[in-house]
């Protein structure tokens, strides 16, 4: 059990996680973004065990752009639905 959060796509998301394989394998740009955001979310969590070590704007950033790049899935999911 991993002590870092996991906010991978589909445990953000669980009730569309039909819709989510289903853009995954027919929308390349959602599918390109959603392989962003799990990579940012795992080295994320990765770091958060390693006790960050890298600077706390360098942590503030890549949680920033996560939370932009949710943002813009979730924006995806609710015009596909």
């Amino acid at each position: 059990n991993m002590l870092g959060e996991n906010h991978s796509l589909i445990s953000e998301f669980p009730e569309y996680k039909k819709l989510i394989g289903e853009l995954n394998n027919n929308d390349a740009e959602f599918s390109k973004m959603a392989q962003h955001y799990d990579d940012l979310d795992t080295e994320i969590r990765q770091l958060e065990l390693d006790n960050a070590p890298i600077g706390d704007d360098a942590m503030h950033k890549l949680k920033h752009d996560r939370a932009e790049l949710k943002d813009r899935l979730f924006q995806i999911l609710l015009k596909t639905k």
